[in-house]
Parts: structure tokens; sequence; C-alpha cells
């Protein structure tokens, strides 16, 4: 089709001025925002809009083509676009945005119909395209996905892992835009870190096609070419910061910075809406943004995110096993339930672990929705959240270290985009020992409680992992599930029933109470809850009766155990973790919240561990079985 003849190119060079001058009104009014990037990323927007798959009425379109815009700040771009394109009002837009409370934010958020992910941590979109194409590819839906990027993000590395990963998936309908204007912030991106886009991208298996970005006619056909090509497509858009207003073109000051209202220089908004042939209207949009509401806090409203699961029945443990096997095998089992449906959703990334964190079971099980992305940890988080957004019950497993502290701001930015995540942990705490400091991840409940919509499920034997293995895959959320690398003891009750058996119901925040007693309490969470079980039982031994608790659930704790535990007048929190950010803490805030008071001691891991036995390092720290009873009994004897 010729796009001329159809006055295609026409109709979007009107749209395009109106879009300007919409993003030089709205960021003007904010007094912030990126007007230089949005005026060179436009006309992209705008053409692709006029493309793809895509329904104004239901954004959420189940078989829709989706556009990841990875670097966020370009948000005034993206809700003029929408906004032509009838998501909403675009004077809603212009009045609205940056005003706290409104969902035209700063950067993208999913709260605005038509965006599909949030982003602005650049470097990451790219990654969310490769999820939402997999999930695609697995569903044998053909549609499209398009990643809008910067030039100056292409410096993160997590692009290139995100590279490699598209490739060796065959993500065939995914396409990229580098808005090429060839600034950033600091100034002229070859001078800030020189790099040579094409030949990265090329050198990592895509096709790159370069084009003026605000030709129509060529970003038109750049499209339509790149549908016909059978490998991943980057669309190398050759663009102009501050594209329309001839004082702001190729000046990196517009990047971030909005235009005044008007100065003595002329270089101002009324002079920018001049050159564009668009009407001064701003007071319009002033008075209509003091009559905005109160600041209220809004989430997106989100397609549903699983379909139903099968879970399977409560397998019971009676030898010492390790909690990763039990997490595997549990895995497992629930795949070959389910293998039978039209397509499994359940989908799990692995980085070239699957040997220790115990997915190697699932990988033979469902070849098809076992995602191998070798060391690639940044990307792996993000392109695993953007999958499970796609009706998918995703398992991310990785030990601690990677999973949770190095991916902390992909996790971050999960959340914020309310993924459907599990965060299966591995060697986590002292108890991974000979590796050392470097991989005893003794800080991942303070992450997860730094993050608003993680929940911490902790484990404290093989039993109990089977059990929270199946509750969280019928469940929607993020869920982080932290494990350590030794077998443990079954954990029994004092007459040796197997404690959490056939009949047991996992509950989230619930405690479980293992021993009794009135002279004090020992709340326990995660892989030391055995060790707390043996020391309670020696402690009996010498006279001494101390309640013991696990705790699970550590961001909800149980009130009905808090206040039982308070009444014995002394409470012990112990746990493989740094007690500052872990059960420790989260037990002072509830107390203190409790208005309860008690005698107080903590024990955890003080400083970075050593390489070691985990048993020898366990009593280098203090936090064997021996030093606890040795500890407690002074301070209840006083």
């Amino acid at each position: 089709m010729n796009i001329e003849k159809t006055g295609k190119s026409q109709k979007l060079q009107e749209q395009s001025i109106v879009a300007r001058g919409a993003i030089l009104k709205m960021t003007t009014l904010a007094g912030s925002g990126h007007p230089g990037g949005s005026m060179s990323t436009i006309d992209l927007l705008l053409s692709l809009y006029s493309e793809i798959n895509h329904d104004p009425q239901n954004p959420l379109l189940p078989h829709r083509d989706r556009i990841v815009i990875s670097h966020g700040h370009v948000s005034p771009a993206a809700y003029s676009a929408l906004a032509i394109n009838g998501y909403f009002d675009l004077a809603e837009a212009i009045a609205g945005f940056r005003f706290a409370g409104s969902i035209f934010e700063g950067h993208v958020e999913p709260d605005v119909p038509g965006i599909e992910w949030a982003s602005g941590n650049l470097g990451q979109g790219l990654s969310a395209g490769c999820g939402f194409a997999l999930a695609n590819k697995i569903k044998g839906i053909p549609s499209q996905v398009y990643v809008l990027m910067g030039d100056g993000e292409q410096q993160k590395g997590q692009l290139s892992e995100a590279r490699r990963f598209a490739v060796k998936f065959g993500l065939h309908h995914l396409t990229g835009f580098c808005d090429f204007n060839g600034l950033q912030i600091s100034g002229k991106c070859n001078m800030v870190m020189p790099q040579n886009i094409r030949a990265e991208y090329e050198a990592d298996g895509w096709v790159v096609l370069d084009i003026d970005g605000h030709d129509f006619v060529q970003i038109i056909e750049a499209i339509r070419e790149a549908k016909t090509i059978s490998a991943p497509v980057l669309i190398l858009a050759h663009t102009v910061m501050g594209k329309g207003v001839s004082f702001m073109e190729n000046d990196e000051k517009w990047h971030g910075q909005a235009l005044p209202y008007q100065q003595e220089n002329g270089i101002d908004l009324i002079n920018a809406l001049q050159e564009l042939g668009i009407k001064d209207d701003l007071e319009k949009y002033r008075q209509a943004r003091a009559q905005l509401s109160k600041p209220k806090i809004t989430w997106q409203q989100d397609e549903i995110k699983t379909y139903p699961l099968s879970t399977g029945k409560h397998k019971v443990y009676e030898a010492k096993t390790d909690n990763r096997s039990a997490w595997g095998n549990a895995l497992a089992e629930i795949a070959e339930l389910n293998a039978g449906e039209d397509f499994l959703p359940i989908a799990v990334f692995d980085c070239d672990l699957a040997g220790s964190v115990k997915t190697a079971r699932f990988a033979k099980t469902a070849p098809q929705n076992f995602i191998q992305s070798g060391i690639m940890e940044h990307h792996t988080a993000v392109c695993a959240g953007a999958l499970s957004k796609c009706g998918f019950q995703t398992f991310f497993s990785d030990f601690g270290v990677f999973g949770i502290d190095e991916t902390y701001n992909q996790q971050r930015l999960n959340d914020i985009n309310r993924t459907n995540l599990k965060v299966m942990l591995t060697h986590v705490g002292i108890d991974v020992g000979e590796d050392g400091k470097t991989h005893q991840c003794v800080d991942y409940l303070g992450q997860a409680r730094n993050m608003f919509h993680f929940k911490c499920i902790i484990p404290g034997d093989p039993n109990q992992t089977d059990l929270i293995t199946r509750w969280v895959a019928g469940r929607e959320g993020n869920f982080l599930v932290p494990m350590g690398r030794s077998k443990l003891d079954i954990i029994r009750t004092e007459n040796g029933k197997i404690f959490y058996d056939e009949e047991y119901v996992f509950e989230y925040g619930k405690a479980d109470k293992l021993r009794s007693g009135s002279q004090g309490a020992l709340l326990v969470m995660g892989t030391l809850t055995p060790d707390a079980v043996k020391a309670a039982d020696i402690l009996k031994e010498q006279g001494i009766a101390i309640q013991v608790w696990n705790i699970s659930c550590p961001q909800e704790l149980d009130k009905e155990m808090l206040h039982q535990a308070a009444a014995t007048g002394r409470i012990f929190t112990y746990e493989d973790h740094n007690p500052a950010t872990g059960l420790a803490a989260c037990l002072q805030a509830e107390l203190v919240n409790e208005k309860l008071s008690v005698d107080f001691m903590a024990f955890g891991v003080r400083d970075y561990p050593i390489s070691g036995r985990s048993s020898d390092v366990y009593a280098c720290f203090g936090l064997d079985a021996d030093s606890i009873v040795k500890a407690i009994a002074e301070k209840v004897n006083g």
C-alpha cells in the first residue's frame, strides 16, 4: 500500500504538530519533565499506533500488539500519542501531568490506559518486551511486540543480555526502536560513552534497519518490513532532540528541562508554540490543573494474570532432606498434573543453576516452558516478570545473592508493575557455608521488606516447603520463598509425629507453635527451625521450658502468637539473617505496635560470615543449637 496515496503521512504530520504542542504545554505547566526526547520520539509512537492491532476502547485486548516504552521519561510523548489515538482526553493529560495523584506521572506507568509496562530505570524495557514476546510464542499468538528505547540507554549492560535472549528464543515478532538523536543528559552520546549500536545488535543476530525517524513514509515502511523478517529487528531511527522548535533542536539542555512560559530572550513556550503554529491556551490548562482533585493513590486495572492450576496433594517427607529438593519435586509434580491442558500455564526461568536450584526435573517434564537464560540475572528477572503478566504462573529460581540482592532494582520494578512472579531462592544464609561471604545471602527478608507487594514466606523444613510451593502456585501476586542448601531434619511434635503432615493446612501469616513453655519464647524462621526445636528439647531436659514458634511469614506476624510469646516475659529471635533487617526487626516493630514489653534477645548474623562448613560457621557466630541453649539458659537462670 502506498502510504502517500492514502494520505496517512499527511495525517500523521498533523498529529505530530498537535502532539508536540501538548508535550511542551504539559512540561511547562508542570515545570519539569523531558520535552527534548519526547519530541524526537513522538513521530515513532504516532506511526506505531497507526499500524498496530489495538483498541482504545479495550486497552487490554487479549491478542493486542504491545508497545513497551523503555525510556520512560518520554511520558509526555506517550500520553500525547495515546490521547490522540482515543485512549483518553488530551486535555486531561496536559492538565494532570506530574500532578500529585494524577495517573499521568513523570515516567510511564500502567495506571494510564495503553501503557504496558512502568519504566524509567533505563535499559530494562527490552527485557520486558522479551517476556511479552515469549508469552505470545508459547501460546502460539502471532501478536507483535515493539520496544522503544533511547540511544543513551544502549550503554546499559542488561540490553546485551536481552538481545542474546531474543535471538536464542527466536522472538521474531519483537521489534525494537532506537531513538537515535545522539544526545543524553551530559551531552553527545559518543563523548559520554562511545559505542556502535548497529554493530552490537548485528553481532548478536539482530537485523538493523536505518531510517529517518521523522519521515513517516520511512517509519511505516520499516514497521511493515520488520514484520516480514525472521529475526528480531532493531529500527535505528535517526532523530533530532527537540524536533520542531528551532531553538530546542540538537540541544541536550532540553533533555530534562521544561521551557519557561515567557522570558525576555524569546526562548520560551510562547515562541515555541508560534513556531509550531499552535495557539497559546496554557491558562486554560492552568485553571483545569488548579481544579484537580486531592491526591489519591490508584493502581492499574490488569487482565486476569493466571489460569486455573491443579496444585496436587501435599507430599510428606519422613527422612531428612533439603528444602530445595522439596520445592523442585513439588514444582515438577504440579507441571505433570497440568500437562494435559491446551497449554501449560507455568513458566520456569533458570540462570545456569538448574541442578542446584532443583528445576532440572521440571525442565525434563515441560522443556517448552523451561526458560534457560544463562548467567543473565538482570534480564531474566524482568523478562520473567513481564511474562508473568500474560497468564502464566511464573517461577524464577536462583541463589539468594543473585535472585534478590543482585537483581533488587529489577525486582522492585516488577513490584511496581504488579507482576505475578514467584522468586524461589535457594542457598540463602550462612547455610551456604563453604561458598563464603560473597554467596551467603543474609539480607533477603530486608530486601523483601523494602518492597510493598512482595510477600516473603520462609519454610522451616522440607514438608513445609512442599506446602508453601503448592500454596504460592495457586495464588496471584509476587512471592519470595527463600531456602538454604543443607539437608534438614523433619520437624516433629513432642510425641514424634510429623508436624507438617497430610492434615496441615498452610495459612499465610499464621505462626506454628512447635513447643510449649512458660519461661520464654524462641521465635525462629527458615533453615534454623529444626535447630530451634533441638535447643528447646535440650533446655527441657535441663528444666527450662520455652515455647518455639516457626515464623514463616515475618512480614505479617501472628497477633495471637505475639501475645502468647510476650506472656512468658522473654522473647528470643533466631535467624540465619541480619537481625537488623530480619525477623528481629519485624518482631520489635510489632511489639511496639501492640504495646508489649518483654526481655528481648536476638540471635542472628552480625557481620559478613566466613567460609567453611555451615555447622562450623554457625558455631563461630553462636548460632548452633548448643550456643543457643547456653545463652538462653544463662538468661533464664539470671
